[in-house]
């Protein structure tokens, strides 16, 4: 891994999954690790209620972007209103992506490339040519993507064509 200075690192917040997590993770995206592993001692006990010795935090990289992640308790949990990008280069990628992230997850979670995975973390698979149809000075085009965008789970790069195509 190469190493870079990062101003902005993701924590996520997990009840007690965070390992595991981060583990299935690392094994989905290329280019990506498990740096650190924090475990809590006695200090705060009476607060955090986590057994010594148990995980509290594992830094980890998603294709060199850091991430931490952390076992806070049930306290928070995640919501649609973030979420990760994927941006795919090709039909394979997204198909890769979708079926790796979605796989244990809320099936009712998914729509126009949106889908949560089984942690309840939201991921965007997106198609990096979708984003090029979508900012198109044609607004005939840009309409046919977005109509077929909304009827998809998965984004298919051959049918958002078909549409921007006319």
């Amino acid at each position: 891994m190469s190493q870079r200075i990062t101003t902005i690192t993701p924590c996520l917040w997990f009840d007690d999954q965070a390992e595991e997590a981060a583990r299935f993770y690392i094994g989905v995206f290329p280019n990506s690790a498990i740096n650190a592993i924090s475990h809590y001692g006695e200090e705060g006990r009476e607060i955090h209620g986590k057994e010594p010795g148990s995980v509290l935090t594992v830094g980890f990289e998603l294709d060199s972007q850091p991430f931490t992640a952390l076992n806070g308790g049930p306290v928070f949990t995640f919501s649609e209103a973030i979420s990760f990008q994927v941006n795919c280069n090709t039909q394979e990628e997204v198909d890769h992506y979708w079926e790796r992230l979605s796989a244990g997850g809320d099936e009712n979670a998914k729509q126009c490339g949106w889908l949560k995975d089984r942690y309840g973390v939201s991921w965007q698979v997106v198609p990096r040519t979708l984003v090029s149809m979508l900012l198109d000075p044609d607004p005939a085009k840009v309409q046919r993507t977005f109509a077929a965008m909304l009827q998809m789970k998965k984004l298919d790069i051959a049918e958002l064509t078909r549409a921007y195509a006319g």
